[in-house]
């Protein structure tokens, strides 16, 4: 439960990618995004808890979904790429897509209450003792930056409603590809297409 750092940081996740030498380990990649300065946060802490959970995201991407990370001009691509890559690195993210965003959007309840976070995490938590053991400050936190990714990635709106994901052609095949269920972490996708 690591991605309380900021949203999809999607100016700073391209910096890291293009930082990355395919085959070299991510730590030496982390390394020399925090030489370089890669995020403009304040605090050197900050920047050190950023650029971390940006390598932690970007290396569950594939070396290919990478590339096309830093070659499309396609901002909305970019970010359905990154809400990807937090799904693969964080279970409670995937899980929430799926179990809540992806139910609601298919019984057209597109509205998504900021309690739904609470809901899927209590019960979570029943079974999680280390979820059980996060603060209540932390799980906020964890709840801001999950509705915030989500915007991000525009797969909800301001007003907190669930919208159809918008992927290219080209995306949508790389993701069915690599794993076809994955395309249902976005609302308005199905395996089959249709």
């Amino acid at each position: 439960m690591s991605f309380s750092t900021g949203g999809l940081l999607l100016n700073e996740s391209l910096e890291i990618a293009r930082l990355h030498i395919e085959g070299e380990p991510w730590g030496e990649t982390l390394l020399r995004a925090r030489q370089e300065g890669t995020t403009s946060l304040p605090k050197a802490i900050s920047n050190r808890r950023a650029t971390r959970e940006i390598s932690n995201r970007l290396m569950m991407l594939s070396a290919e979904e990478r590339a096309f990370l830093l070659e499309t001009t396609d901002r909305s691509d970019q970010q359905a790429l990154l809400w990807l890559a937090a799904c693969r690195a964080y279970r409670f993210v995937r899980e929430f897509s799926l179990e809540v965003v992806r139910e609601r959007y298919l019984s057209y309840q597109l509205d998504l209450p900021r309690e739904s976070f609470d809901l899927l995490f209590e019960a979570k938590a029943e079974w999680d003792n280390d979820l059980a053991a996060i603060k209540e400050s932390t799980r906020s936190k964890l709840r801001q930056v999950m509705f915030k990714m989500m915007r991000e990635a525009g797969l909800l709106s301001n007003a907190n409603r669930i919208q159809a994901a918008i992927l290219s052609t080209r995306l949508k095949a790389m993701i069915a590809d690599q794993n076809p269920s994955e395309l249902l972490l976005f609302p308005g996708s199905s395996i089959n297409g249709a």
